[in-house]
């Protein structure tokens, strides 16, 4: 067996890729880490995603904490900004997109049970401290969870974004 490296390993992914961006966004509800900002990019661009929201105190473009973890990927995933995440939430409702809270509560149930009808969907990401605002949670139409097997109670934000997004993609194409 031989590694791919560079443009072999490109090569390899277009062939997978959609004519067209997932119909998923990913609404960041005031992420602080620019860090975690910037990983969310570089997985947005893998996952082949229709937009990134920044929303609050999340870090946005240009900044070099961001550049460190994005490598390159602010200047290929759509983005947009918004001063308050029920702006943006309100904005995707009224293109028709379904509001997906991640968040871990007596209501939410496994990110699993999604099904190709609940598409397009805005998937909500909270602080890594706070989670999700309290205000957000009424306008959300399902709360998912990850499944967690340990001791620990979350993932890192980023992680867990990732997870979710890999998890709804298989759900798009299975």
């Amino acid at each position: 067996m031989v590694k791919l490296e560079g443009e072999e390993i490109l090569k390899k992914w277009r062939k997978n890729r959609p004519n067209k961006r997932f119909p998923i966004v990913a609404i960041l509800d005031n992420i602080r880490s620019a860090y975690n900002v910037g990983s969310m990019f570089r997985t947005a661009e893998c996952a082949y995603i229709s937009e990134l929201i920044l929303c609050g105190i999340t870090p946005h473009p240009p900044n070099p904490k961001i550049e460190k973890t994005a490598l390159g990927t602010t200047n290929l995933v759509p983005w947009s900004y918004f001063p308050n995440t029920l702006q943006a939430i309100e904005t995707f409702k009224n293109r028709g997109f379904k509001i997906a809270i991640l968040e871990i509560t007596k209501d939410s149930v496994p990110i699993y049970q999604i099904v190709p009808n609940d598409f397009p969907l805005a998937l909500v990401i909270g602080n890594e401290v706070t989670g999700i605002e309290n205000n957000v949670f009424p306008k959300a139409d399902l709360i998912l969870e990850i499944p967690l097997f340990g001791e620990k109670e979350s993932l890192n934000a980023a992680v867990a974004f990732g997870v979710a997004l890999f998890l709804l993609i298989e759900k798009l194409i299975s």
